[in-house]
């Protein structure tokens, strides 16, 4: 039997609709999965879903047969010791569930945050468990997975390696609707050497070893800028940073990732997507 395909796609921009932007972003970039913000990225605003819309693209989509991801927004931090922050974190994290199952998408990305504290580390955990499994408990069958993304172990990162992710999902009680979103230089920064011979193999080893083969749901494809263990999330087009092209074959042909989509996060717009999404099909599809 052959092994699942893993789509290859972008982020993609909204303004103008994602009805239209996104899906002519899609066609062009030749992208088999997009991922998009459902709100603005930078803000905690939460404009409410206008349900016309969200059937254009949604019914555009699935005409196409491309795949959506969301990105909730980047000020989410479930560990933040600042109240606010943490309220504000939640109703974020569940009103970019709720637009996630509104326009059909498969999972919803947050990153894994920071305790901000070192004092405050403990404590982080119990309001991340008391906080979201209300959140999670109260999801339907058609609700998209909440996808943990570890950052780049910068600070007081929660999970500053894969390792730690075995505390988040503790945390979140291995809850069936929680998946998880390798980012490629995340990883690399963090300290995992994925560039070096075998390095992606032993890395999504790894993933499978802490959370299962089953809930690893989205790559996140991105080069790095800076060398490995550097702790900065600074990305780069695919072969033009300190990973490289090779590990990314290595990743496409690994077990572990067999039908797990990957999404560009890199500079440009369509000329360099088009470019990259051409690469790792060809990365794929080689014999």
């Amino acid at each position: 039997m052959p092994k699942p395909r893993s789509r290859i796609g972008a982020h993609t921009p909204t303004t103008g609709g994602m009805a239209k932007r996104s899906i002519e972003y899609a066609q062009t970039t030749g992208a088999e999965v997009i991922q998009v913000f459902a709100s603005s990225p930078r803000m905690w605003a939460m404009p409410a879903a206008k349900p016309d819309l969200d059937e254009a693209f949604k019914l555009k989509a699935a005409q196409l047969d491309i795949e959506t991801y969301v990105h909730a927004p980047f000020l989410i931090n479930l560990g933040s010791p600042t109240e606010a922050t943490y309220l504000n974190s939640l109703a974020s994290t569940k009103y970019s569930l709720q637009r996630g199952t509104d326009i059909g998408a498969l999972g919803v990305v947050i990153h894994t945050g920071s305790a901000v504290d070192v004092n405050h580390v403990e404590q982080a955990w119990k309001q991340i468990h008391e906080g979201m499994m209300p959140i999670l408990n109260a999801l339907g069958d058609d609700a998209p997975f909440l996808l943990l993304e570890p950052t780049a172990g910068q600070g007081q990162s929660l999970v500053k390696k894969l390792d730690d992710l075995e505390n988040y999902l503790k945390a979140l009680e291995y809850h069936p609707k929680v998946g998880i979103c390798l980012d490629t230089c995340h990883v690399f920064a963090a300290g995992h050497d994925i560039a070096v011979k075998g390095g992606m193999g032993k890395t999504l080893d790894l993933l499978v070893e802490i959370a299962g083969k089953e809930r690893f749901k989205l790559i996140h494809a991105n080069d790095s800028m800076d060398v490995c263990g550097a702790l900065k999330d600074r990305h780069q087009n695919i072969g033009d940073g300190h990973i490289g092209t090779q590990p990314f074959a290595e990743l496409l042909a690994h077990p572990a990732a067999s039908g797990v989509p990957l999404v560009l996060e890199t500079p440009g717009m369509e000329e360099k997507h088009t470019v990259e999404v051409a690469l790792l099909k060809a990365l794929r599809d080689k014999k």
